[in-house]
């Protein structure tokens, strides 16, 4: 009865702190609720405002938002720029996703020519292809591959560029572009053979909480690994610019 009270009455659409101090007025107004009913529903309410109060009090203050943190492997894994950078990022990608695709149109360039190319930062690739992308770790497999032959950056592009056209022919199209041995790549790609490396990178990937795509951590250099912030998603420039320019201070 208390909850038809609330819900078909017109008190029900008042805030609850101008609500609380009208119920026993609403009782006089409604013929189905005693003036007892009234008095009940105005102590639950009150419990209830007491409990939301305490929620807020332990609850983190706005702006306070929490920073997560990962430690990451860099061994065995692609990088770019300077092995002395003070700051290394590492980007778990799925080339089929639109996301990574939009990180490396709108964002990449502007990392890489104000922070790769001045030796300020340490990129990294590591591979996060997604179950519901059928081509996703074929394309991963194609990167390494093309890497065998000297291309992994060439060919990563190529794919971060057109995640719609990661098909066997199109990366074939693409490794000739690039003056590949076709038939090798083929074969390497056919073989499986970085399955299990990539796989690692995916699990690496899923026990620090990155569990979309692209994924980020960012943080000062280690010899082989990296400490840092956890970034999901596809950020704009700007953001990673300010969290570079945080670091460096």
């Amino acid at each position: 009865m208390h909850m038809n009270f609330l819900r078909h009455t017109k008190w029900a659409a008042l805030p609850l702190v101008v609500l609380l101090p009208m119920l026993p007025l609403a009782a006089a107004d409604n013929k189905g609720i005693s003036h007892e009913q009234a008095d009940e529903i105005l102590k639950e309410l009150r419990q209830i405002r007491e409990l939301l109060e305490k929620q807020q009090a332990a609850a983190p203050q706005t702006g306070q938002q929490q920073v997560a943190h990962a430690d990451v492997s860099i061994q065995g894994a692609y990088t770019m720029g300077s092995k002395d950078a003070p700051l290394t990022m590492v980007e778990f990608t799925d080339f089929q996703c639109p996301f990574c695709q939009r990180f490396h149109v709108q964002t990449f360039a502007e990392l890489k020519k104000n922070y790769i190319d001045t030796g300020k930062l340490r990129f990294v690739s590591r591979d996060l292809p997604l179950d519901f992308h059928p081509n996703a770790l074929q394309a991963a497999q194609a990167g390494r591959c093309a890497g065998e032959q000297g291309q992994f950056w060439a060919m990563r592009d190529r794919m971060n560029a057109n995640p719609d056209k990661l098909d066997m022919s199109s990366l074939a199209d693409d490794a000739q572009e690039l003056k590949l041995n076709v038939a090798k790549f083929r074969t390497c790609i056919e073989s499986g053979k970085y399955k299990d490396s990539i796989r690692a990178d995916s699990q690496a990937a899923e026990k620090i909480g990155a569990n979309g795509t692209p994924s980020f951590v960012l943080g000062k250099s280690k010899s082989d690994s990296v400490e840092g912030e956890l970034i999901i998603g596809a950020m704009p420039y700007e953001v990673f610019d300010q969290k570079i320019k945080a670091l460096e201070r």
